[in-house]
């Protein structure tokens, strides 16, 4: 990969996550389940800490990026997210609490066990532009790629068990495998997002355009459309505000993507009072 700098390296990945973690939140969203994002992320936050744990304590571990321990992770915990799915069938939202409680407090004795400094897990924790490394870059791109291709060859299964599972089970779709492929996929949008967003906030981010794009779409394509134009703009913006000011990364694209929701709420409100007068 050609040399750039730390900007462009910033921007690219921003880019990148702003068009992957809306395409995916909208799938959440429709299927009522987009907290899983965040026991996802925290038990991703296990694997990194994991991975800088074993830097501490072998050589050879320290040449390998800790964002590949927790894609590990985030895999692990998103396949096993959907199997308790699958036990708790009638109180499928307990397997969110258990995996998060998981993530923190395993999270919490690797970090204590690395005593590594406050720098490093404040960009894994709230995102910075100036820590993507060309290493980060090369993660982000490779999980993306993998990610669309899972998109793109499983979108009418993903579509279909979104809306309705038991439609989906008599049209002959292996609902449990493409519930599978999907955990899968956000496990690779979560793990890509950390580096610039944080994994405290890349709930958020997965979340937030998606829920401002659903105030004004009227089809499921114009839901992804416009959360991929709300999130690259929350991205763009906050990148800038981010540099200039020297704020986290995460905190600024958040407070400008929950800035552009309610803009929109505002929109549609003086819209529907505008309507009405005219009807008056």
């Amino acid at each position: 990969m050609i040399e750039i700098g730390f900007i462009e390296r910033g921007i690219i990945a921003g880019l990148i996550i702003g068009l992957i973690a809306p395409l995916v939140g909208s799938f959440l969203l429709v299927r009522r389940v987009s907290v899983i994002s965040e026991s996802i992320s925290h038990i991703t936050l296990t694997g990194i800490s994991f991975g800088v744990f074993l830097g501490t304590i072998g050589q050879f571990f320290q040449a390998i990026n800790p964002l590949y321990f927790g894609l590990i992770f985030a895999l692990a915990g998103a396949l096993i997210t959907e199997r308790l799915r699958v036990v708790y069938k009638h109180f499928q939202e307990l397997a969110v609490p258990i995996i998060l409680s998981t993530g923190i407090g395993l999270s919490a004795i690797f970090i204590s066990l690395a005593r590594t400094g406050y720098t490093e897990w404040y960009s894994y924790m709230f995102g910075s532009i100036v820590s993507v490394t060309s290493d980060d870059v090369k993660f982000i791109v490779i999980t993306a790629l993998l990610a669309l291709v899972l998109v793109l060859f499983f979108y009418k299964e993903f579509i279909s068990i979104s809306f309705d599972q038991e439609f989906a089970k008599i049209s002959g779709i292996p609902v449990k495998k493409v519930n599978l492929i999907f955990a899968v996929l956000t496990a690779l949008v979560i793990s890509m997002s950390m580096k610039i967003v944080g994994i405290l906030l890349v709930g958020a981010m997965v979340v937030i355009p998606v829920a401002t794009s659903i105030q004004l779409a009227k089809s499921f394509k114009q839901l992804i459309g416009l959360g991929i134009l709300f999130s690259e703009l929350a991205v763009i913006i906050g990148l800038y505000l981010s540099y200039q000011f020297m704020i986290a990364t995460g905190g600024m694209i958040v407070l400008v993507a929950l800035t552009i929701l309610l803009l929109v709420l505002l929109f549609k409100k003086i819209r529907f009072y505008g309507l009405k007068r005219r009807a008056a």
